[in-house]
């Protein structure tokens, strides 16, 4: 198998991904917590798939993330190629570009791929 390149790490980091809508937020001082247990994409190097789950944890400022659209990002990742550390701190930067929160941590948990799992947590702010 060749080495890895800078374009392997790369991957995934600038395709287009649908949306991530947002609704007015009506209260204060409160946390949503987001889980996508079904989480796939394909790694960038082997072709292989990657499955896990995604947990988004935040507490809203002005906007809410609207589910529906998260749902449709989220899937977006499916055919992706892209490495399980960028996922994590590319859904972080585009959750936080979307809806501003007070804070937020996006925590991705990976199944077991040659014997090893992998927990990726990214936090804003940093």
């Amino acid at each position: 198998m060749k080495e890895y390149t800078e374009k392997h790490a790369k991957a995934g980091l600038k395709v287009k991904l649908p949306k991530i809508e947002c609704f007015r937020n009506q209260f204060k001082g409160y946390e949503v917590v987001i889980e996508a247990p079904e989480f796939t994409s394909i790694c960038p190097r082997t072709g292989l798939p990657d499955f896990g789950k995604i947990t988004v944890r935040y507490m809203p400022k002005k906007l809410c993330v609207e589910l529906k659209s998260f749902k449709l990002y989220i899937n977006a990742y499916r055919n992706l190629g892209i490495f399980q550390e960028n996922i994590v701190n590319r859904i972080l930067k585009d959750l936080v570009a979307a809806c501003r929160p007070k804070c937020m941590e996006v925590v991705g948990e990976f199944n077991p791929r040659g014997g090893i799992t992998t927990k990726v947590v990214a936090r804003w702010p940093k």
